[in-house]
């Protein structure tokens, strides 16, 4: 119900917020808006306010929304009223009126993003963990649990900053240089390679191909719960036991005692803990369980986690008005930037069709977003905004772009395209949101049923 609700309620503020700037702009040049309908299809509920002119529809199917004009080629228009259709007012304004929705998005998510930096944006501090040996982080000599301070000379607050800001340099396949403070105290810089990124290695954790990964603490094997009825629980294991060996291998940390229970699934092994300074043992049968189509083991248990050490990590960025709100559109410029890359890395193949996510994604993360929280939700519906104000100014009928791109072409011939220029594009523009809609229907299918 949260996946649903979250989802539901970020289409309709997205699709209202695009809408009205469409409806507000038609109405300030002096066009006459018929209908605002939320969805599409056979109307549900229908209201005129006052003495609007104005229909006011919410639609059967919930997944987008549109303004009617008064257009002469969508009906008769009266004598009187000609001057308030659509069709009649200048090309100028009727390309304001055009990419009026899409801004609005974009504006949306610089106020969405301006509150969120005067409010505080939770993340994890720019620390360092085990870097990998011959990669890039190696070569340029990180160290762990150095903290970064700044690339390029932009200060980075968060470990998200950092990701963020190396994508869109990695774009570039660009040398950065990088500062940062040592576990000592010391300060020290780095010069890092970004381009040994193919592109390719953006579809994924392009980080880990560098070599660099967050700083997590070190999880001791001591068991913090444990399932209801599970095999820990019934072969006699405790909250508060430490793991010592498992079938005769030394554990110091909990991601080696997962290791090896996932890999024996069914087959009995030797636990020799500590509880209450005594030494004992047990045996332990790993639960076979299914995972993506490769059988692994479980016990149903979880580990002690130090809170002190882990809150440790987290830090909060914020700013005052001016500073947040000067963030809020460099973040928006940058977002709006990186996707109009991976959109072109997409259509020349640089970068697989896999990344394009349709509806089921995105209420997945919708319903993800809103379960850590109202800043995690809102940073979200900035991020769609954005994705769909750059997406419908592209240039493909049917989309804002799309008539964009025929009001431009007509300011500069003189005329109007003709109706058969119209037609084609629109066959055409069908053609291509279909075939995309296809690719991300299936992504979304993958993701769920395909390991």
């Amino acid at each position: 119900m949260t996946t649903l609700w979250a989802f539901v309620l970020a289409i309709a503020v997205l699709v209202v917020v695009h809408e009205l700037g469409h409806y507000w702009i038609a109405r300030w040049c002096g066009v006459k808006v018929l209908r605002f309908s939320i969805g599409f299809g056979k109307p549900l509920l229908a209201r005129h306010f006052g003495n609007g002119e104005t229909e006011w529809v919410i639609s059967a199917i919930p997944l987008g929304g549109y303004v009617k004009m008064l257009d002469e080629r969508e009906g008769e228009v009266a004598e009187h009223e000609l001057h308030r259709a659509f069709n009649r007012q200048p090309v100028v304004r009727r390309m304001a009126i055009v990419v009026a929705g899409p801004v609005s998005n974009l504006l949306l998510a610089v106020v969405l993003y301006w509150s969120l930096f005067m409010h505080g944006v939770p993340g994890l501090k720019p620390i360092l963990g085990e870097i990998a040996p011959q990669t890039p982080a190696a070569v340029a000599q990180f160290h762990e649990q150095e903290t970064i301070l700044s690339i390029n000379g932009e200060p980075v607050p968060s470990w998200q900053d950092l990701r963020w800001i190396l994508l869109d340099l990695a774009f570039q396949g660009a040398q950065v240089r990088i500062e940062g403070r040592t576990a000592q105290g010391e300060t020290v810089q780095h010069v890092l390679d970004l381009k040994v990124l193919a592109p390719g290695d953006l579809d994924g954790d392009f980080l880990q191909k560098l070599g660099l990964q967050l700083f997590q603490p070190l999880v001791q094997p001591i068991i913090g719960k444990l399932t209801e009825g599970g095999v820990a629980q019934r072969t006699g294991l405790r909250p508060g036991d430490h793991i010592r060996r498992l079938d005769g291998r030394t554990i110091t940390r909990w991601t080696e005692l997962v290791e090896m229970v996932r890999s024996h699934p069914g087959s009995t092994l030797r636990v020799e803990i500590e509880r209450d300074g005594s030494l004992l043992a047990l045996d332990v049968t790993p639960d076979a369980v299914n995972e993506n189509g490769k059988q692994v083991g479980r016990i149903g248990a979880g580990p002690y986690l130090d809170k002190q050490a882990f809150d440790a990590l987290l830090t909060e960025v914020r700013y005052g008005p001016f500073a947040a709100f000067r963030q809020a559109v460099r973040r928006s410029w940058e977002t709006a930037a990186v996707s109009l890359k991976v959109m072109g890395k997409m259509v020349i193949g640089e970068i697989s069709l896999k990344n394009l996510s349709g509806p089921i994604t995105i209420a997945d993360y919708a319903g993800q977003s809103a379960k850590l929280g109202a800043a995690s939700y809102l940073d979200f519906l900035a991020l769609i905004s954005i994705s769909l104000g750059v997406l419908n100014l592209l240039p493909i009928p049917l989309l804002d772009g799309g008539h964009l791109l025929y009001y431009m072409a007509e300011l500069i011939k003189g005329s109007p395209v003709s109706e058969k220029a119209w037609e084609a594009g629109q066959n055409v523009g069908i053609a291509l949101l279909v075939t995309l809609m296809a690719f991300a229907l299936y992504n979304d299918i993958s993701r769920l049923v395909l390991p």
